[in-house]
């Protein structure tokens, strides 16, 4: 890691990118206490992840890509065991002898999540994608007011993927959690209020969406022409920045598309406006342009 500093505010969706080898499991691991930093200042709610790692424990919600699951038990006996650890509820030998507060959370979770049923089945007979949603109840069941998600879709089908992050919207509006999403779904991390894109150690891009898009790429046009010959000669007459590639790509530069097409007298056959996605960022970034 070279220098990596950035601020996570309360009850902000922030999203860390980049590519394999980035430094991303780095510095998730540094934050949830699992490795320790060996220079500078780590703080999570409020503690120092280096000296009150326990206080810091208790805060976070973990939910890594790679299963952490006991293979011998049910689902729900994970989750209660995992409960207990956390203190929040007494040990009981049984689902039915817990508290009312967690057979409801359980069923709640697992009814967002589409496995009412197969919470209660042996972990060991669950497909991978069932067995990614218990990991995603377990790091839910506590309401950590800081909730790490190391690729948390991975594995699930379309309808499971829109009905978690329904319910992560609900959490964060209604328990104000702060929520850290390391992902290479870029459509996910595009509803993220801020992103940072990590590459060799490095930050290299770090605010909103928008800001990181604006800072590498503009809004263009891309139009075309049955008579291309007479559209290129006006564009260069017109003095605007464009290249051909299939269809001409026309860059504003500060100009309103209106203003662009009144100067133009040539007959349109394409005519529309390309607004840069964060993929198109994302992948100009880590080519260093």
């Amino acid at each position: 890691m070279d220098g990596v500093s950035f601020d996570v505010r309360a009850g902000e969706f922030f999203a860390l990118l980049g590519p394999n080898g980035a430094g991303k499991t780095t510095t998730i691991s540094i934050l949830t206490t699992t490795l320790a930093p060996t220079a500078g200042v780590v703080k999570i709610a409020g503690y120092d992840a280096r000296r009150e790692a326990a206080q810091v424990r208790r805060q976070v919600g973990i939910i890594f890509q790679t299963p952490s699951l006991d293979l011998n038990l049910s689902g729900e006996e994970n989750i209660r065991f995992h409960a207990i650890l956390y203190g929040l509820y007494p040990f009981r030998p049984a689902y039915r002898l817990m508290p009312g507060e967690y057979r409801r959370q359980v069923l709640e979770l697992a009814g967002v999540l589409g496995m009412a049923e197969d919470v209660f089945r042996p972990v060991k007979k669950l497909s991978g994608g069932m067995k990614r949603k218990l990991e995603i109840i377990r790091g839910l069941l506590h309401r950590p007011r800081v909730l790490f998600l190391d690729e948390p879709t991975a594995g699930l089908d379309a309808a499971s993927r829109r009905n978690l992050w329904e319910y992560l919207r609900r959490v964060r509006a209604e328990y104000d959690v702060t929520i850290l999403l390391t992902t290479h779904n870029l459509d996910e991390a595009e509803q993220a209020d801020r992103i940072c894109i990590l590459d060799h150690g490095r930050v290299v891009a770090l605010g909103t969406p928008a800001e990181v898009k604006s800072q590498l790429l503009e809004e263009h046009l891309i139009l075309d022409a049955a008579d291309r010959d007479q559209l290129r000669a006006e564009l260069h007459h017109l003095g605007v920045d464009f290249q051909e590639t299939g269809h001409f790509e026309v860059r504003l530069k500060g100009r309103s598309a209106q203003q662009l097409l009144r100067g133009l007298k040539t007959e349109l056959t394409v005519m529309r406006t390309h607004s840069p996605t964060l993929e198109d960022a994302y992948l100009r970034i880590l080519a260093g342009e």
